[in-house]
């Protein structure tokens, strides 16, 4: 049998991979080392704390900052009306941002060209907060849970995403499609869709991250209605609440026990960043493909 020839490294390729393996694994240590400091600090007792010298392991073992969080008032509605907008706002733009990128990937529309710069003048004009608002207050949205949906149901990105992934999709594909009579809509959703999912898998992940993190549409359209406010509002208005009474750490010994303003705000932190955590491991496969690979045509 014929054996295969070891391929020999030279000096530099061997430079480079020892340099890129230090980079690398520096960049992995600046890149957790804040996740696991703020975690050793949620775990952390607040008053033993503030001694410092807290890195990656907890001193003083507590869950107080975590109940402290979790007893905030109106806590649990606000995760609801999180996760409800996240689900449904995500859901939602997928479909809509699919279909016009659909729209205007197909070489036969006419318009496709204007609608795009249109669009892409969106990304970089804005109308203002106080027209937004007026607008929005106009539309009955203010007060409502679908403020939180609505606004973000296009996206000029997103669009501009999705369309460039479908640009790279054969030709051959529509055309013999056609050839067995299936309109637009069955191409769409039996031949396109299917092939889409990497790129629909990550415009999701940007949208349900948007969503997950929202809270200052919360607190402008929906502040006075305390059943339609976020998760990430009620938890804003906690750390707000214990920073102002952490002013004094003694003030704050004596009121919360052992918590501190900067304990709660690890813990607050870590249950905020836990669901995308989560779910990230399972769409990570399609994120890198689904941004490069519309990108590139042979």
């Amino acid at each position: 049998m014929e054996t295969r020839k070891k391929i020999k490294s030279s000096p530099a390729d061997k430079v480079f991979t020892v340099c890129n393996t230090i980079f690398m694994i520096l960049f992995i240590i600046i890149t957790l080392y804040p996740i696991l400091n703020t975690l050793a600090l949620a775990f952390n007792d607040g008053t033993d704390a503030l001694r410092g010298g807290i890195y990656l392991i907890p001193r003083k073992w507590t869950l107080k900052n975590f109940i402290t969080v979790l007893q905030k008032d109106n806590l649990i509605t606000g995760a609801y009306i999180t996760v409800a907008r996240t689900l449904i706002g995500t859901f939602t733009a997928i479909i809509t941002n699919a279909i016009l990128a659909f729209i205007v990937s197909r070489k036969r529309f006419l318009f496709k060209k204007q609608l795009s710069l249109f669009w892409v003048i969106t990304m970089y004009v804005n109308g203002g907060m106080i027209p937004t608002f007026l607008l929005y207050k106009g539309l009955g949205l203010t007060n409502s849970f679908w403020v939180y949906v609505i606004p973000g149901m296009i996206s000029a990105f997103n669009m501009l995403v999705i369309r460039t992934y479908m640009n790279g999709l054969p030709d051959s594909l529509e055309e013999s499609a056609q050839l067995d009579g299936a309109g637009y809509f069955t191409i769409f959703t039996k031949i396109i869709s299917p092939l889409c999912k990497p790129v629909y898998a990550t415009v999701a992940l940007f949208v349900a991250v948007g969503q997950w993190n929202s809270w200052f549409d919360a607190m402008l359209y929906n502040r006075m209605n305390a059943n339609l406010t976020t998760l990430q509002y009620e938890l804003m208005k906690l750390l707000s609440s214990v920073t102002n009474q952490g002013a004094s750490a003694e003030a704050m010994k004596n009121a919360t026990g052992s918590v501190t303003p900067e304990t709660v705000r690890a813990a607050a932190s870590i249950l905020t960043m836990l669901p995308i955590i989560c779910i990230y491991p399972f769409l990570q496969r399609y994120f890198v493909t689904g941004l490069t690979l519309g990108g590139v045509k042979e």
